[in-house]
Parts: structure tokens; C-alpha cells; sequence
């Protein structure tokens, strides 16, 4: 009897460090893995996305200013600044607001309030596009198209263009880090109420489809 015992608690603690030990490590090791494979798709697509964006925005920017005339080359300039300023926000805003004010405004039905939600739900991935892809190409293409506007500028006032590129370029960089200074401080008060907006934007765009539709649907 002892040793049928001994036998039964060993085959028991044998099947529970299979049961217990084994699945969880495979799970965990299942997880790891997946997570790895969703970054690297996610850098893959940012590359691609990032690639296709500077692409259009720097040959539309391009072709418009060598063939607009000059205040319609500086408003294009600043267009692309404040593009980069909006979007800088958008993305603080997606990092710093919370999930309650939305929630209310769903519950009220306010057009945009859900789109918001799912904007704080993906957050990191949100913040990922509007600060380091539109920012960064936005900043990058901004300083394209100023050294391309002081060499205009150089012609019409017959300087030479290192001054002009120079000054446009400080210009341009002085714009860029004050209005992104004054744009923290504004998400800092209304996070919530500026992904409101954007959300409002994309309900009018593509608005996202209740629940209750998708599981009646699924059981039907």
C-alpha cells in the first residue's frame, strides 16, 4: 500500500509539472514570439509607409515650388510646417488623454467619441505614425523645400543664396520647435478634446461599426 501510494503522488506530481510547467512555457514562449513577429511587421510597415509618404509630399512640394511663384512657395512651406505641428499634436494628445471623458461622450452618442477610443486604444501605434512618420517627414521635407525657396528668394532680391538658405533654414527650424512648444502646451489642457475632433474626422470618413451589429450578425 506504501508503495502504490508513493507510485499514485509521484505519477500526480509528475502530471502536474507537465500540466503546470511544460504548457505555460510553451504558451509564453508562443506569445513572445507573436509579439516579435507583430513589431517587425509593424517597422516593415512604417518603412514602407514612411517611404511612400516622403515620396509624394516631397515630389508635389517639389513641383509646386519651382513652379508657383514666391508667396505661393512660402505658403506651401508653411503648410507642410503646420502639418507637422498638427500632427505632432494629435500624437501627444493619443499618449496623454484618458479613456473616461471618451467613454462619456460615447455613451451620449457623440459622433467621433468612439473613433477617439479606438485612437487611445492603439495609442502607441498612433503616436508612432503622427510623430516619428508625419513629423519627421514634415520636418524633413520642410528643410528641402526652404533651401529650395532661398535659392528663389536669392534670385529675386540678386543675394547670394547662402544667406537666404541659412536664414530660411533657422526661420524654418525656429517655427518648427515653437509651434510644436505651443502645441504641448495646448494638449497638456484639451488632450481629449482635440482626439475629439480627429475622431469626429474619421466618423465622417470611415466611421467605426458598433458592436451589437458585428455579434448579431455572427449569430445569425
Amino acid at each position: 500500500m506504501n508503495k502504490s501510494d508513493c507510485d499514485q503522488e509521484t505519477g500526480k506530481s509528475n502530471n502536474d509539472d507537465s500540466a503546470d510547467g511544460k504548457p505555460i512555457s510553451k504558451s509564453k514562449n508562443k506569445t513572445k514570439t507573436k509579439s516579435k513577429k507583430a513589431k517587425n511587421t509593424w517597422i516593415y510597415i512604417i518603412f514602407v509607409i514612411t517611404f511612400i509618404i516622403s515620396i509624394i509630399m516631397g515630389s508635389v512640394s517639389n513641383i509646386l515650388v519651382t513652379k508657383l511663384n514666391l508667396l505661393a512657395a512660402i505658403f506651401i512651406l508653411a503648410t507642410i510646417i503646420f502639418i507637422g505641428i498638427i500632427f505632432d499634436m494629435i500624437g501627444m494628445s493619443v499618449a496623454s488623454a484618458s479613456e473616461a471623458p471618451l467613454h462619456a461622450k460615447a455613451a451620449r452618442k457623440h459622433a467621433g467619441a468612439k473613433e477617439a477610443i479606438k485612437l487611445v486604444k492603439y495609442s502607441e501605434k498612433v503616436s508612432n505614425v503622427c510623430n516619428d512618420v508625419v513629423g519627421d517627414v514634415c520636418g524633413v521635407i520642410s528643410g528641402a523645400v526652404a533651401t529650395m525657396l532661398a535659392i528663389k528668394i536669392a534670385k529675386y532680391l540678386n543675394i547670394e543664396d547662402g544667406i537666404t538658405s541659412l536664414l530660411l533654414g533657422a526661420l524654418v527650424a525656429s517655427l518648427t520647435v515653437s509651434g510644436k512648444a505651443i502645441g504641448k502646451a495646448i494638449v497638456s489642457n484639451y488632450a481629449e478634446d482635440i482626439l475629439y475632433r480627429v475622431g469626429a474626422i474619421i466618423h465622417f470618413i470611415y466611421p467605426v461599426k458598433e458592436a451589437k451589429n458585428i455579434k448579431s450578425k455572427k449569430s445569425k
